[in-house]
């Protein structure tokens, strides 16, 4: 993340003004005025002098303000840097403003507006001072306002601020974004400082974490006008790197500020909101949970389509009966609607949802979705209760803050537990956010009243092993009979939680569609369109999408082989789904693409030939250096294996030399990598596997990992010699 754009710390832009304006006068006076007690600070400590730039001073400001119906909510933040290297320098010679508008503020009504003020200026080291025209240097270049800033060099201090006021209307309870983040950025921090103003009907839940300083009260004169502040000096640099949760492990303050005017607006709030205004919630209760989530889940929708599916039908357990149940939901409720969302996106129709007739049900958010399956569950008196927990990168439940971060599912009490959680096209049951398994959660059921919510307990989500998380390949690899180049077939197989990227890149709706409408003996979207005319046009004009997307995903593909294989130059790329492993988590996602490519992998050597077949189990991680130093734990979206059969046909009149660099073996507690390579008539056979184990690796163990995967890496360069007889 580059700290140039102003947009990764401020901002949303709708609309930025560039000329003098009173309010823009008074932006600047209130980072640049009288009292800025940094704009004659440019020293920074000796020990870090050798960084490549240092920030002297950042300041975050949130205002939250109202008046009657209106409400204003400011926010500002500016940031004062020196240069001490070429790099910084390339980094900070060009800002971008993204226009933009973003908002979470919920059910009330409002007008978009709002106006953005963006001061820069540059010290020099003599002291001299030059303040950029933005109005005049700015351009839009693709959507963005850049800014280039000119003769910029080492030892240059320059500092900008970003000042947005948001005005809006609302007479509803609305929570503004949440704030997460750690103190610490790519660049040192001399001195920090964290503002918030808000005044009665604004709640704030506020904490500090991992060691971060705790936010404090300022005295103000109004009493109904609150003020607080978080500082900080000396925050020591963050080094980005892969597999690594900041707002575990580094000093961080999460927040969220909501609005309600009056109690029955309170009451309605989705959020833990504290008692009083005055008050800075810190930590959220079970019972508080339990309070909150009681009315918002309770048993409720129409599950007559559900009975009518099942009549006729017998089941041997609750477990098969739950899971069919879960599967006619997702289509009846979600996926038999997409060729109406296809037709009207594309102007096929204009109104296509109308076919379906009036009342009908489409589940669309997770509320909606628990007290469906909730309603169903309690119709067929099968118990249950609700899942609440957190994603591990987010902490744990015990330091629940904000109620945008809970994720909720079903926990279904049948022999063996079933999971159900809100479904999307190729969701499954039993699937859930790998970030979410072996993490504790909250268990709400209904107890003494099965009418309400009324009891919490605390349990684990159970784990997943490498093996249940895979991605197969197995690949034939001919060269051309004058070794101009090569024809490979490769089957692709996911399942687990690695089947679900997959799935979403590569199947389009009439992929899935149509199978399920045979599986269900539901109708069509044109099936159901009324008058001959209307359906031969529809159809004509839907064959006529679904052939374009195809082909637009054809080209896409082609373009991940080309990176994928490390091969260029693809011709003749084909494409099919074996299987689209929608019905059971543990099965396979499966599709095979075949394609001819020229000058791929072969390279002559004298009468012989030199084969990368390496390169066939696609890029892996070359670590730099400043990773192998890694001080950080280690934590991994989820254990998964790669499991690569490579078959290749060796050449008539050639035999093959070399394959003892491709037998390879590392094992350990964190991962794997696990090669073999032999001969077998006229193929060589090559299996490789690289295995993540666990979620998470203590910082003692990352040693091991670079075991595997330097061995992995190393795998990418091995090659095979074609020896001619």
């Amino acid at each position: 993340m580059n700290s140039k754009y102003l947009s990764l710390f401020v901002l949303l832009i709708t609309s930025t003004i560039f000329a003098q304006s009173k309010e823009e006068l008074a932006a600047k006076d209130f980072f640049w005025g009288a009292n800025d007690a940094y704009k004659n600070v440019t020293d920074i400590p000796q020990e870090w002098s050798n960084e490549s730039a240092v920030i002297i001073y950042k300041n975050e400001n949130y205002d939250f303000h109202k008046f009657g119906k209106n409400v204003t909510y400011t926010t500002s933040v500016r940031k004062r840097i020196k240069l001490l290297d070429k790099a910084a320098v390339e980094e900070f010679s060009e800002f971008a403003f993204i226009k933009r508008f973003r908002s979470s503020k919920g059910r009330f009504s409002w007008k978009k507006k709002g106006d953005t003020y963006v001061g820069v200026k540059i010290i020099k080291p003599d002291g001299s001072v030059t303040e950029i025209d933005v109005e005049k240097d700015a351009i839009e270049v693709d959507g963005e306002t850049k800014l280039a800033i000119s003769n910029l060099e080492v030892g240059d201090i320059i500092d900008y601020y970003s000042y947005k006021n948001e005005p809006f209307k609302s007479t509803y309870a609305f929570g503004f974004e949440p704030v997460e983040t750690s103190l610490n950025e790519e660049y040192p921090i001399m001195d920090f400082k964290l503002f918030f103003e808000t005044e009665n009907d604004f709640f704030i839940n506020f904490k500090s974490f991992n060691g971060a300083p705790e936010l404090k009260v300022i005295p103000t004169e109004k009493k109904n006008m609150r003020r607080y502040e978080l500082s900080e000096s000396n925050i020591p640099k963050r080094e980005y790197t892969r597999w690594f949760y900041p707002l575990v492990e580094l000093p961080t303050y999460k927040f969220q500020v909501y609005f309600a005017r009056s109690g029955k607006f309170e009451d309605r709030a989705l959020a833990f909101l504290p008692e009083k205004e005055d008050i800075i919630k810190t930590s959220v209760s079970q019972d508080e949970v339990l309070d909150l989530y009681d009315s918002r889940f309770k048993p409720n929708g129409d599950v007559g389509d559900v009975k009518s599916f099942f009549k006729g039908k017998t089941f041997s357990s609750d477990s098969e009966k739950v899971t069919a149940a879960y599967y006619y939901m997702r289509h009846y409720y979600l996926t038999r609607y997409m060729e109406a969302f296809y037709a009207r996106e594309s102007s096929i129709s204009s109104y296509p949802f109308m076919v379906y007739g009036n009342n009908v049900v489409f589940i669309q958010n997770q509320k909606q979705f628990i007290r469906h399956f909730a309603e169903f569950l309690k119709r067929q008196k099968i118990d249950y209760s609700i899942v609440v927990g957190k994603k591990r990168y987010d902490g744990s439940i015990d330091e629940l803050l904000l109620e945008r971060n809970l994720n909720v599912m079903v926990k279904v009490k049948t022999a063996e537990p079933l999971y159900a959680q809100f479904f999307s096209p190729h969701t499954n049951i039993n699937e859930f956010s790998p970030l979410m398994e072996d993490t504790d959660v909250l268990l709400l059921s209904s107890e003494k009243n099965k009418k309400r919510i009324d009891k919490i307990d605390r349990g684990t989500l159970p784990t997943s092993s490498y093996e249940d998380n895979e991605t197969k390949k197995e690949m034939i690899v001919s060269l051309n009979d004058d070794f101009s180049g090569l024809s490979m077939t490769a089957v692709n197989s996911y399942k687990g939680h690695q089947k679900s990227d997959q799935q979403y890149d590569r199947l389009l709706f009439s992929d899935y569609v149509f199978e399920d409408y045979e599986k269900y003996g539901t109708e069509s979207w044109i099936e159901m369109t009324r008058g001959k005319k209307n359906k031969i046009k529809y159809q004509k004009e839907m064959d006529a999408l679904i052939e374009k997307l195809k082909t637009k995903q054809k080209e896409r593909f082609e373009g991940s082989a080309n990176g994928e294989y490390g091969v260029e130059d693809i011709e003749d790329y084909t494409y099919i789904i074996n299987n689209n492993g929608r019905y059971a988590h543990d099965s396979y996602f499966t599709f095979t693409e075949s394609f001819t490519a020229k000058n791929a992998l072969i390279k002559k050597a004298g009468p012989n030939y030199i084969f990368e077949i390496g390169k066939l189990i696609g890029g892996q991680i070359d670590l730099e250096e400043k990773e192998r130093q890694r001080t950080e734990n280690v934590y991994l979206p989820n254990p998964r294996v790669f499991n690569y059969t490579i078959t290749f046909n060796i050449p008539e009149g050639y035999t093959v030399a070399g394959l003892d660099k491709l037998n390879k073996n590392v094992d350990n507690s964190t991962g794997a990598f696990i090669s073999t390579a032999k001969i077998e008539g006229n193929q060589l056979l090559v299996t490789t596997s690289k295995r993540y184990k666990n979620y998470y690796e203590p910082n003692s163990n990352w040693s091991k990992m670079i075991l595997f995967l330097d061995e992995a890496n190393q795998f990418t360069n091995e090659k095979v010699l074609l020896k001619k007889l």
